[in-house]
């Protein structure tokens, strides 16, 4: 950055635009406020980025995000319908899921979508443990829950491919979610109810 910052606050400014989101002058602000902070503040904040590593990591069962070691607090559910599987591109996307209320089924978390122009052909999902959960015979219904945008409905139509050999019904949630829009950003009656209407991706009834 061009400025007359000392460079400790140079660098930070440019660790912070690393974050989404955040562009130079969001990062400038951040970084003057941090360092108007207490000492303390600062070391306790440190710590827990820097914990962040060890504490927390991936559910084994539908790679959501947990603490280290354990099942995420859906998989722990003993109450949950063991036949429904619900894929969606990330915890956010699995969250907003639950505050609509009405699913009650397990998740799969993909890690991302197809994405070519990114580099992303699918190799860096959550694929194989997605095969893993539907080759066990208990799941009857997979929901693909993905983004409405082009890589959303790519990496579905893939996903859709890929199941095809096995004896589940695959679906995806029903119109009234925005054309184009993230999945994380609907309100919860609006997922609720296009998960009730869900529609059918393979043909299977």
């Amino acid at each position: 950055m061009n400025s007359s910052y000392p460079e400790p606050l140079e660098e930070l400014m440019s660790g912070l635009r690393q974050l989404p989101g955040i562009g130079r002058r969001a990062a400038e602000r951040l970084a003057l406020a941090l360092w108007e902070w207490d000492r303390e503040e600062l070391r306790h904040l440190g710590t827990l980025i820097a914990a962040l590593p060890e504490k927390v990591g991936r559910c084994p069962e539908c790679a959501g995000l947990t603490e280290s070691g354990e099942l995420c607090h859906v998989c722990r559910d003993e109450k949950r319908d063991n036949t429904t599987l619900c894929v969606v591109e990330s915890m956010s996307q699995m969250l907003a899921v639950e505050a609509g209320g009405h699913y009650r089924g397990r998740y799969l978390v993909l890690g991302g979508k197809i994405s070519p122009l990114d580099g992303e052909d699918g190799s860096g999902l959550n694929l194989e443990l997605l095969l893993h959960r539907v080759q066990n015979g208990e799941i009857k219904e997979v929901i693909l829950a993905l983004s409405s945008d082009v890589e959303g409905r790519a990496t579905a139509v893939y996903i859709a491919e890929l199941l095809q050999k096995f004896p589940v019904r695959i679906s995806r949630p029903a119109s009234g979610l925005p054309a184009g829009a993230n999945l994380s950003y609907a309100d919860g009656a609006t997922i609720a109810a296009a998960f009730a209407g869900r529609t059918a991706l393979d043909g299977k009834q």
